[in-house]
């Protein structure tokens, strides 16, 4: 359902800093990598993940994700794509957000670590809420409408990978300060953000009724599996089966209901 009306001044400036924030965003771990400055991810990583751990091949989904948000922007910057709703509302928040995994780098190779929590989980909610704000517009979205496809697809789907990252963020990140509260075992913790985040998963995916907010975390979940198989059967495979109840569940609920119903208040 994307406008054909064209974007004013003030657009086309908040269409830069979209822009801008996008290049940011991939820019600045590949500047982080090839200096070598500070520590990669996978070691920040590493100080921590003795309660979770996800497979590092899971974080080759970043490659799809910065595509993604760079076609996003791109189209944006292109003087005939229209102002839709869509491009209109969500612009500032995706700034916001993609501004924000790229600061996550940062504070990251700092080993600024209650830093790194905190940008990461202000990423997620700058970009999760206003999407679930827009919820009705998302879901009357036409399948082949360009909004589907070049915003709702790239957003959701940084915001799905974001929704798993960011508890596993926290985890790690109390795991290192030996300040996981002891009333549940390390495991127990584990599985407790596994629910959670599922459950999260399933209602959100309930009201955008789209795949790509959905599949970024069954992926997240199945590298947990490959990771936690083989050191804590139990967690590994409750990952597993997770992925496997999310993936069933998101696809009930996108093709099995229609896009347009409203959800009673």
């Amino acid at each position: 359902m994307s406008a054909i009306e064209r974007p004013t001044p003030r657009q086309r400036t908040r269409r830069l800093v979209v822009l801008a924030a996008a290049v940011f965003a991939v820019v600045v771990p590949i500047v982080q990598r090839l200096g070598g400055f500070g520590l990669s991810q996978a070691e920040f990583a590493a100080d921590g993940d003795q309660t979770l751990q996800v497979a590092g091949y899971a974080f080759s989904i970043w490659g799809l994700l910065y595509l993604g948000l760079l076609t996003y922007a791109g189209r944006q910057a292109l003087p005939q794509t229209g102002e839709s709703v869509l491009i209109n509302r969500l612009g500032w928040p995706s700034a916001v957000a993609m501004f924000g995994i790229g600061l996550w780098i940062v504070v990251a190779a700092l080993n600024l670590k209650a830093a790194s929590v905190a940008v990461i989980f202000a990423s997620l909610l700058a970009l999760l809420v206003p999407l679930l704000a827009l919820g009705k517009t998302i879901r009357t979205t036409g399948v082949m409408d360009r909004d589907r496809w070049f915003l709702i697809w790239p957003l959701a789907a940084l915001a799905g990978w974001l929704t798993i990252a960011a508890p596993l963020n926290l985890i790690t990140t109390a795991t290192a300060f030996d300040a996981l509260p002891g009333f549940l075992s390390p495991t127990g913790w584990a599985i407790a953000a596994i629910v959670v985040v599922v459950l999260v998963a399933i209602e959100v995916t309930l009201y955008l009724r789209t795949l790509a907010y959905s599949l970024p975390i069954a992926w997240g979940l199945a590298g947990a599996f490959v990771a936690e198989q083989a050191r804590n059967p139990i967690l590994g495979f409750t990952a597993l089966g997770a992925a496997f109840l999310l993936v069933v569940a998101s696809v009930i609920l996108v093709f099995g209901l229609k896009r347009g119903i409203e959800r009673p208040h």
